[in-house]
């Protein structure tokens, strides 16, 4: 008899429980296996569950899914949406799809674009989170918009001159915003050249609007 046991991506969203779906906090509240980072496990794993964090080591985490998803379904947290720059990549790289149930969550970028009461169907989507984006999608266009991950390499002050080179002008509107979701959150509205004068926001969501 084949196995029906499958691996659930849960997008978990920005962070905070107000902002996970009805039906991902009912998913992860019965998971028998629980994987995700230690601040997801530490927020909503249980002592009855099994749960391995996921780290550096993706191979290992892999390893640790595909052995107790052969007995039971194993969910895995992800932040803000799985299609979204997160583990599904890896695990669409295991497993076939129909081994795969994802439920979707919010992401980072789509809370920013709505505090900011923007559109987003017509911002460019890119994360520079591990990772260093082309000149063709960075390079500036009349009317262009773009939502940023950000990281400790490419922080904002980083990507605002890598902008400023590409042609952007000075006075485009930035709006960095980080611990989106959390009582903590923080939103600055500000210029590209200003930007690039701004510290800190490593871990952030990055808008610019021409």
């Amino acid at each position: 008899m084949e196995c029906t046991y499958q691996v659930i991506v849960v997008g978990i969203g920005p962070g905070s429980p107000d902002y996970l779906l009805p039906i991902a906090s009912r998913t992860i509240t019965t998971a028998r296996v629980l994987v995700g980072s230690k601040r997801a496990l530490d927020t909503f794993a249980s002592a009855e569950q099994l749960t391995k964090i996921i780290d550096r080591d993706i191979s290992g985490v892999l390893d640790f899914i595909e052995q107790q998803v052969h007995c039971q379904d194993v969910v895995v947290m992800v932040s803000g949406d799985p299609g979204f720059y997160s583990m599904l990549a890896a695990l669409r790289r295991r497993f076939v799809a129909e081994k795969l149930r994802v439920i979707p969550g919010i992401s980072s970028v789509q809370l920013a674009f709505a505090r900011l009461a923007e559109v987003w169907q017509d911002a460019a989507l890119i994360s520079m989170h591990g990772r260093k984006a082309a000149d063709e999608v960075l390079s500036y266009r009349p009317g262009y918009k773009l939502g940023l991950l950000t990281d400790t390499q490419h922080t904002p002050a980083n990507i605002a001159g890598i902008l400023l080179e590409l042609g952007w002008p000075e006075t485009a509107c930035v709006w960095l915003c980080t611990n989106l979701s959390y009582d903590d959150e923080e939103i600055v509205a500000t210029t590209l050249a200003k930007a690039k004068l701004t510290p800190g926001f490593e871990h952030s969501v990055m808008v610019v609007k021409a």
